[in-house]
């Protein structure tokens, strides 16, 4: 992730990251581990080990103890979201928080061939600096995994670019608290993300502005990035709320 990406997050999205998604944790890991389950994602024969890259406040954590593996490591640079993680895990000895960069923690995290899965979902992915961290950690990706065992990325395909006020994309609005994004293209690999949040205090309104960049990937781009480091692709195509789903499978 870049350093604007996790400062970002830090001062602004992370305490504001379960709001976000709904508010209760609980519906968002249950939708979670039936994807993960509808796309065959469980311990093989030799692990049950998998780990969680960008795993926020345990979404997919959870969803991954869920579904059997016996180790989850979550890994994150944000520790607001490690601490909520950990919250949520108390009596899961399983799930084990990580405080790393995703891009370069699985070399010493993991030895090669010994993980089941690897998930790597809620547009992480596009956080990465440049498309050759992308294809760096895809390589690690391939050494981690054993056997058949599986990697899931799920993004947002940002490549077509928006005009005008589509560039404004509502997030989420309750009584006290109103998110919205603006987006802006500096060059063909990245866009610029602007996060506006209103907070409402019960006496007035604050504004909250932070911006940072995210990758711009391409559904054919990242197969054929798989491709290269040996991963057999099972799915590319478009998921539910809007994200690309990437299945890979190790022979």
């Amino acid at each position: 992730m870049t350093s604007a990406a996790a400062d970002h997050y830090e001062r602004l999205l992370a305490e504001n990251y379960t709001w976000m998604l709904g508010g209760e944790l609980a519906p968002i890991v249950a939708e979670q581990t039936e994807l993960l389950a509808e796309l065959g994602i469980a311990p093989t024969e030799t692990s049950a080990i998998s780990v969680d890259l960008g795993c926020g406040p345990g979404n997919q954590s959870l969803a991954l103890a869920g579904l059997g593996f016996t180790r989850v490591f979550g890994v994150d640079t944000s520790r607001i979201l490690l601490a909520e993680l950990a919250e949520h895990v108390a009596g899961l000895p399983a799930i084990e928080p990580v405080h790393e960069d995703i891009r370069t923690v699985l070399p010493g995290l993991t030895a090669p061939g010994e993980v089941a899965a690897v998930v790597c979902m809620g547009d992480t992915l596009t956080h990465l600096s440049s498309k050759d961290d992308v294809t760096a950690l895809l390589g690690d990706i391939a050494k981690a995994l054993a056997p058949g065992g599986r990697l899931v990325v799920t993004y947002r395909d940002l490549t077509e670019t928006l005009h005008g006020i589509d560039r404004f994309i509502p997030v989420r609005s309750t009584d006290n608290r109103v998110l919205t994004c603006f987006l802006e293209y500096p060059d063909d690999d990245t866009v610029l993300v602007y996060d506006l949040l209103h907070v409402h205090d019960g006496t007035a309104w604050t504004q909250h502005v932070g911006s940072y960049s995210k990758l711009r990937i391409a559904p054919t781009w990242l197969a054929d990035r798989c491709r290269a480091v040996g991963l057999t692709l099972e799915r590319n195509e478009p998921g539910r709320r809007g994200m690309q789903v990437l299945v890979a499978r190790k022979e």
